[in-house]
């Protein structure tokens, strides 16, 4: 009975990744073989290749979130609508109206709601990404699958607002009389850059809230801070040349403007800006990966 028991600890220990496990083999009386499991020490190798072979965890995940967003709501669909639109109208108001900010000759309101439509859905996808492991508790302390789909389910969650509001934009476009450029093709590029923002600093903020649960406290004023300082309801000309470099290293610069180019094509694309901001997604992704990976053994343990 002991042998079996032993042997059926092993076969599930065995789906296991080889990463994510150290084993050491002590040979007892009677030959039998004492296996010990200890989580990695130093910095674990990424795996990305695992998020493909649990896709169809990744889909179930990301179904789940969305179905959770608009399940007993009275508005449903509706909130991915109002949200940037009362956006656009205060903004128009206050900066356009007020302010007199310039649009690049674009009507204010289409100016604003474009760059509103890749921010949403950085700021959906942060807020739920940094909140997704917590939430998630139940599901991490019972059965070994991949961190990492638990966050990125709650990024590509956010896709379906990002839908419903670009088809609200083109029939904005439409009433002003503006149509798309043929640069609208090369939007998927800005929007996979919304996406790996969102990621890279989710992924951060997703390991630190296991540990510091405060964290979903400060999400709230880090969005509201960040949106201020990307060029939402103003434009990045009216930063001096200068520091044109500085501010590019917010990933959002090159991602607003980029959409604003693909979308609206009426001011010619800063490459020496959204390369930075490029770079400055790069680091923080590739660090958030390896930092999330080390973290990710002791995350069953503290949750």
């Amino acid at each position: 009975m002991i042998l079996e028991l032993e042997k059926s600890i092993v076969e599930v220990n065995l789906v296991l990744p080889e990463s994510a496990i150290n084993q050491t083999e002590t040979i007892l009386p009677g030959n039998h073989v004492h296996t010990v499991i200890v989580p990695p020490k130093g910095w674990a190798p990424l795996q990305l290749g695992e998020l493909w072979k649990f896709r169809e965890l990744l889909f179930f995940l990301t179904w789940r979130d969305i179905k959770v967003r608009y399940k007993q709501t009275a508005l449903g669909a509706t909130w991915a609508v109002l949200q940037p639109v009362l956006t656009m109208i205060v903004f128009s108001i206050i900066f356009g109206g007020l302010a007199k900010l310039p649009s690049e000759g674009i009507p204010y309101p289409i100016f604003t709601f474009t760059a509103l439509l890749p921010w949403q859905l950085f700021a959906f996808a942060l807020t739920q990404s940094s909140n997704s492991l917590v939430g998630s508790q139940n599901l991490i302390s019972k059965v070994y699958f991949p961190r990492l789909v638990v966050p990125f389910s709650s990024v590509l969650a956010g896709l379906v607002d990002f839908a419903i509001a670009f088809f609200v934009l083109v029939g904005l476009m439409a009433f002003y009389g503006i149509g798309l450029t043929p640069a609208v093709l090369l939007l998927p590029l800005f929007l996979l850059l919304a996406l790996a923002s969102a990621m890279a600093v989710g992924l951060w903020l997703s390991a630190f809230n296991v540990k510091y649960r405060d964290i979903r406290y400060v999400v709230p004023f880090l969005t509201q801070f960040w949106m201020y300082a990307t060029p939402i309801a103003y434009s990045s000309s009216l930063i001096p040349e200068k520091w044109r470099w500085l501010y590019s290293l917010n990933p959002m610069t090159g991602v607003v403007e980029g959409f604003r180019w693909a979308i609206l094509g009426k001011s010619s694309l800063d490459l020496f800006s959204l390369g930075i901001s490029a770079c400055a997604v790069v680091a923080l992704l590739v660090g958030g990966l390896y930092y999330f990976k080390r973290m990710e053994t002791s995350f069953a343990d503290i949750i």
